[in-house]
């Protein structure tokens, strides 16, 4: 079994157990959702849903850190605090991408063209200054 030798025994109660796995598949829905917007974090949405499904499904559990696609953004962050040098790249570059789209072609007021520099300048000092996974 992949999942660490943790209880869910803190969570009492099938409903809450139902929520947190509620939340956890809307926190996967996002997080999927984000490596396609670049302005929407993947890794913090798994992350999320991983300890969402932690206390309440080790079935949904498995499945997210095994997927195929999901699975090696949790085990990266949650294992080195890295991540590839394929997907800092791939991440700014669709990320300055969508901003000069957005900020360009569909902003035509000022305040909202700083506010995307601003989140484009947040978000690339943040990727930059994670480790990078060789």
């Amino acid at each position: 079994m992949i999942r660490p030798d943790l209880k869910a025994s803190g969570i009492k109660g099938k409903g809450k157990k139902r929520l947190l796995a509620l939340c956890g598949m809307v926190a996967v829905g996002l997080g999927a959702a984000g490596i396609f917007l670049p302005l929407l974090p993947t890794t913090p949405f798994l992350l999320l849903a991983a300890a969402c499904f932690l206390k309440s499904s080790d079935r949904l559990y498995n499945w997210l850190i095994t997927h195929r696609w999901f699975g090696r953004y949790i085990r990266q962050y949650r294992e080195y605090r890295a991540i590839s040098k394929q997907t800092k790249v791939a991440t700014i570059i669709l990320l300055w991408g969508t901003l000069a789209f957005s900020g360009l072609v569909v902003l035509e007021v000022l305040w909202g063209r700083i506010l995307l520099l601003a989140v484009g300048i947040g978000v690339t000092v943040h990727l930059l200054s994670m480790k990078t996974l060789k």
